[in-house]
């Protein structure tokens, strides 16, 4: 049987989200260029790169930008959008030699997705396999304190060709924001995020090699705290 992210990351999924667009895209590439001094020519690595939007930030930077995704559809499209080197890969089990990049991302919650933890811990330990020594790893995730003071339980979206129907909550554990969609035509996705806290990101990210540097709760470099909008943390390998 499919996992959940499998299946939802298409179509539907960018009508539902149609303000993550370009203008965030370089908003948060500015904030990790000036939190690792990203330079032109830098080899950067952006997994869970959807529909290439950090893609073409990073390129316009200057960067050499390779993406990598294991939507078909997001793929096709980012291609349209940059001239980056798109691979379809899952993110644990990444096709990219070890100690070529510059700068690997995680960014907009491209993390999370898996039942269980060690399969977090390795999706991250082949991430910063990537990165050469004093290479850069940012990874931009949910700030799960902002998410179960927020939650909405039930909202109906307007997208094209109707409304979406869209139910959150909780896991019973506490581990995991769910978010069940039904769209226009009555097709039905779930999706599944970890919760993970700032804490529990930095220490999977010390298990991984990556030591945090930089914390920050938004793209204009606020600092992270209980009611951030976003967890960022940017860290560098020895």
């Amino acid at each position: 049987m499919p996992e959940w992210f499998e299946e939802w990351f298409g179509e539907e999924y960018l009508q539902l989200y149609p303000h993550r667009d370009e203008a965030e895209a370089d908003r948060a590439v500015r904030l990790v260029t000036r939190a690792t001094g990203l330079q032109p020519g830098w080899r950067v690595l952006d997994v869970g790169c959807g529909a290439g939007r950090h893609a073409r930030a990073f390129r316009s930077a200057g960067a050499r930008c390779y993406g990598v995704d294991l939507s078909l559809t997001l793929l096709r499209i980012a291609g349209g959008v940059t001239d980056a080197p798109l691979v379809r890969a899952d993110m644990r089990r990444l096709p990219i030699r070890p100690g070529s990049m510059d700068l690997t991302v995680s960014l907009f919650t491209s993390f999370g997705y898996f039942e269980r933890d060690e399969e977090h811990a390795g999706a991250l330990a082949e991430m910063a396999a990537t990165l050469r020594p004093g290479g850069w790893f940012v990874i931009d995730f949910l700030n799960a304190a902002e998410v179960r003071a927020r939650l909405v339980p039930r909202e109906t979206v307007a997208v094209l060709g109707g409304e979406v129907d869209v139910r959150r909550s909780v896991s019973p554990d506490g581990h995991y924001v769910c978010k069940t969609i039904v769209t226009p035509g009555g097709r039905r996705f779930v999706e599944r995020v970890r919760l993970f806290e700032s804490e529990e990101i930095a220490d999977l990210l010390g298990e991984a090699g990556v030591e945090v540097r930089h914390r920050f709760g938004d793209y204009d470099a606020g600092p992270l705290r209980a009611g951030s909008p976003r967890t960022i943390m940017a860290g560098s390998v020895a």
